[in-house]
């Protein structure tokens, strides 16, 4: 049986958001969300779980490259644990080291420059770090 997922790329000004579904380990990127410092819109959120259905969310986890945390992980675990408490979904951590870079190369190949917006890297982020979660559970 196949899940559905969201997956989200946290930020203190925005926030992408991903939808996935694990029979094909597949995600498309959604949008980004507007963040006051790391806070979303909550009422939007909402929407998109009543729209999709998740049985699970996946939040990228940011490390730094000798896999210790920084002040913006600290973050990144505190929008998790409200997404839990707010909505009593499961959330889960996903390592999203370099998801960034990878979101801008693949954009830039599509499109060029002007492919490589806030919005539009911020969910190809939460894509990347959705499939990723889907590949370390194959």
């Amino acid at each position: 049986m196949s899940r559905t997922l969201l997956g989200f790329d946290f930020g203190l000004k925005s926030i992408g958001v991903a939808v996935g579904q694990e029979l094909t380990a597949t995600a498309r990127p959604l949008t980004a969300l507007k963040a006051n410092d790391g806070v979303p819109d909550w009422g939007r959120i909402e929407t998109l779980l009543k729209e999709w259905q998740p049985a699970l969310l996946v939040v990228g986890l940011p490390l730094n490259m000798d896999g210790t945390e920084q002040d913006i992980s600290r973050r990144a675990r505190k929008f998790a644990n409200r997404l839990h408490g707010r909505f009593g979904l499961a959330v889960e951590l996903q390592d999203e080291r370099l998801t960034t870079t990878d979101a801008r190369a693949r954009l830039f190949e599509a499109g060029g420059y002007k492919a490589l917006g806030k919005d539009a890297v911020d969910a190809v982020s939460a894509q990347l770090i959705l499939e990723s979660w889907m590949e370390s559970r194959l």
